[in-house]
């Protein structure tokens, strides 16, 4: 139980320095003018200071400094915080693009070259995909496949959880979600195939769902403080990159087993690692291609800002701000531990269940305004 008690620890600690740095970071938004205006697009009705990046930057920091410290985690591998501090390097040079966007609004070119920069500084640090897992087998990838394929990864994964960043609390919370998925199919993972329990992506994923549920007070509806595009690019840049460190924690031919040696229903959980960020991420990921889509086909820049993203959506049919929000984490949730119970354990009742919950989902978020009109009627 020592390796949880650590992983609590960290959580802990992310949580608690996340949520001081907030106050901190939203008084220091104020002075430098780092505030966002009401727009015609938007749904918030007063200006709102931005600099949730720093505030989760700063819970992170600190999550992985306490890790250094802790029995278990600091006595094994050397080379376990290696990717650790890879990360946090790279999350430092793209929440600082995003506090320069947050202060001046960059140009969509430009936060695309902090983007691509933050992911060549990490690939340099040494993370980056060893192997591409397929079902069954996985393919080698020499250095430019590597660097080319992570960067890739960090730079979609960032922009996804930029789009859905449209409500209070909306990121924040989805990537919590994600999170606490993503460390727990790590974890079990190590466990069921006998490898240490100290793994960098458990680390760093714990962390990120500490630094989310520390700001989320500041920031869910109604919101104190927005985490803005310094915190929205930094929660799917730690995403992309836990999920590349799983890929090299362990060897490509150990990741073949569920729950208590059970072949995985469908999805191979050598693959895993691979799919979860963006399963994970399935609503923004969503939501990015229907936009890029919709204003492409409009003729416009497909970076151009519109007010029709799934949020939008949610309240136009009659949710409130608060509930689009909660159906949202609900749909999050139930894909991200969908896809982590079909990757560890297999059979048809898992399958019953996921259908189940996903019915009661869509129901609750097409018929909820439909029964709520009706009692008011």
């Amino acid at each position: 139980m020592e390796p949880v008690r650590e992983y609590l620890v960290i959580f802990g600690v992310a949580i608690g320095v996340a949520y001081l740095l907030s106050s901190i970071a939203r008084q220091s938004a104020q002075q430098l003018g780092a505030v966002a205006q009401v727009r015609d697009r938007d749904v918030h009705a007063i200006p709102t200071p931005y600099f949730g990046g720093p505030a989760m930057l700063g819970g992170l920091i600190a999550a992985y400094l306490t890790a250094t410290h802790l029995p278990f985690l600091s006595g094994g591998d050397p080379s376990l915080f290696a990717d650790v501090r890879a990360v946090l390097v790279g999350a430092c040079v793209i929440c600082l693009v995003g506090v320069i966007d947050d202060l001046f609004e960059l140009d969509a070119l430009s936060k695309f070259a902090g983007q691509v920069l933050a992911g060549v500084i990490t690939v340099a640090m040494g993370l980056h995909f060893v192997y591409l897992p397929l079902p069954n087998t996985y393919l080698g990838l020499d250095q430019a496949q590597a660097m080319i394929l992570t960067v890739f990864l960090i730079v979609a994964t960032a922009n996804a959880m930029n789009f859905v960043d449209g409500l209070d609390g909306l990121a924040a919370g989805m990537a919590a979600i994600g999170s606490i998925a993503f460390f727990v199919y790590a974890f079990v993972l190590a466990v069921e195939n006998g490898e240490t329990r100290a793994v960098a992506a458990a680390i760093l994923t714990i962390a990120l769902a500490g630094a989310c549920l520390g700001i989320l007070p500041h920031n869910f509806f109604p919101a104190r403080m927005f985490i803005g595009d310094s915190g929205s690019m930094l929660l799917g840049f730690v995403l992309a990159c836990s999920s590349i460190s799983l890929t090299g924690q362990f060897p490509a031919t150990s990741l073949s087993e569920g729950i208590g040696g059970a072949d995985s229903s469908l999805l191979p959980a050598a693959i895993l690692p691979l799919v979860l960020p963006f399963a994970v991420l399935t609503v923004p990921f969503l939501d990015m291609g229907l936009a890029v889509l919709r204003r492409t086909r409009a003729g416009r820049s497909p970076f151009s800002p519109d007010k029709m993203h799934i949020h939008h959506r949610l309240l136009e049919i009659g949710h409130s701000h608060r509930r689009a929000v909660l159906l949202m984490y609900a749909a999050a949730a139930l894909v991200a531990f969908g896809v982590v119970a079909i990757g560890l354990f297999s059979g048809w009742q898992l399958f019953v269940a996921i259908a189940l919950l996903t019915a009661l989902v869509t129901a609750a978020i097409f018929l909820l305004p439909r029964l709520e009109s009706k009692v008011w009627s």
